[in-house]
């Protein structure tokens, strides 16, 4: 494997971080940001070009992905990285006439119906139904930690379209119109004091028959398509990066007997664990990386992909704990004068504790990773 990237690479990196730079910092908010990538064809740049994709290689995405993320700015959504591609690869050409320009143009907000509150890791338990009646399925049933769902235009849903057969066979998934009678979302408050989670409760929700994507009880094996391209992205590494770059920064300048100085403990186990997390950063970029020059290769990363989630995951938490053992008690503050990088290491703590579950659990990707990649059996 060769990770030097090109002179275009580097030349389209450049490009990224000084629109970044320029249109960022402009914007209110994150979807406004996305339009203006859109505008640019950035959100679709993976797209086929029949699709109004410009098919950039994957080492062109990645250049991409990994900019967006250091800056901590939105650099795809759910339907551009997501949902587009499982409707390109699954979906009819009605379908992909119906949603894919929408989905390009950033006119569409999704969120995602799979997990449901008995069935999490082992999400092939679903229970929600739905029943084919004429030209629609009638869904009943619940999901839970639905992201962005209060926001969301359709959900991708996970049903059980045939309760006798084996619980991965009897799965299908739909496309749903979250305006449609019978969904009410109710929000979950989370640590930080935001609400990004929900629970969706479906009572008779009428979807036509045509909004399923695949083969009726096929569901499963395109949600693992689905989560494939939710596990592999650079961003899971990269995300705190910046954020750690800035911890290092602080503790350097702080002087002793400050709030959140780092001097206020022993500093050599603290440039230890600093250490040994900013080589982590190079671990779990490099893994990422191998997954990028796979897909280049035509190869299918599904093991791979699972161990840079799960190393780039608990990285993140791992820094988050460190960063608030660092700073001390200013380190829990989430604001005010007293709050060390305004509050952003307290707040990034609260965060984190989803992060190893979110797309899959720290514990799933382990069985993936022992069973696919290591070759070994099932308990």
């Amino acid at each position: 494997m060769d990770f030097r990237f090109s002179a275009e690479d580097e030349a389209f990196r450049t490009e990224v971080r000084g629109f970044i730079h320029k249109e960022f910092p402009k914007v209110r908010d994150g979807e406004s940001f996305t339009r203006k990538l859109a505008e640019k064809g950035w959100l679709t740049m993976s797209w086929p070009t029949e699709y109004g994709g410009e098919q950039a290689s994957h080492i062109r995405q990645l250049v991409y992905n990994e900019e967006m993320a250091y800056n901590r700015a939105p650099g795809q959504t759910m339907g551009t990285d997501r949902v587009g591609p499982t409707i390109i690869l699954f979906g009819t050409d009605e379908q992909k006439a119906e949603f894919l320009p929408r989905i390009a143009r950033d006119e569409l907000a999704w969120c995602q119906g799979f997990s449901e509150p008995g069935s999490g890791s082992d999400l092939a338990s679903l229970q929600t139904r739905a029943i084919r009646d004429g030209d629609s399925y009638v869904v009943n049933g619940q999901k839970i930690w639905t992201s962005g769902a209060q926001r969301a235009d359709y959900m991708i849903l996970l049903a059980r379209t045939d309760p006798d057969a084996p619980k991965h066979r009897g799965i299908s998934y739909f496309l749903v119109d979250m305006k449609s009678p019978g969904v009410t979302v109710r929000p979950l408050v989370q640590m930080t004091g935001r609400a990004e989670f929900n629970e969706v409760f479906f009572e008779d929700v009428r979807v036509p028959a045509h909004r399923m994507i695949g083969e009726l009880n096929r569901g499963w094996y395109v949600s693992t398509t689905t989560l494939d391209f939710e596990r592999s992205g650079i961003g899971r590494v990269i995300a705190s990066l910046r954020t750690f770059e800035e911890l290092v920064a602080y503790t350097k300048k702080t002087p002793s007997g400050q709030p959140g100085a780092a001097t206020l403990f022993d500093v050599t186990p603290i440039r230890r664990e600093l250490a040994d997390i900013a080589l982590g950063y190079y671990v779990g970029r490099l893994m990422s990386y191998r997954v990028a020059w796979m897909q280049s290769k035509k190869l299918i990363p599904n093991y791979e992909a699972s161990m840079a989630k799960t190393f780039g995951t608990e990285l993140q938490q791992r820094m988050a704990r460190v960063a608030v053992n660092t700073l001390g008690l200013s380190g829990q503050l989430t604001g005010g004068a007293q709050a060390p990088l305004q509050g952003r290491i307290a707040d990034f703590y609260l965060q984190s504790v989803s992060l190893t579950i979110a797309a899959g659990t720290s514990e799933v990707n382990r069985n993936i990773i022992a069973t696919r990649g290591l070759g070994l059996p099932r308990a």
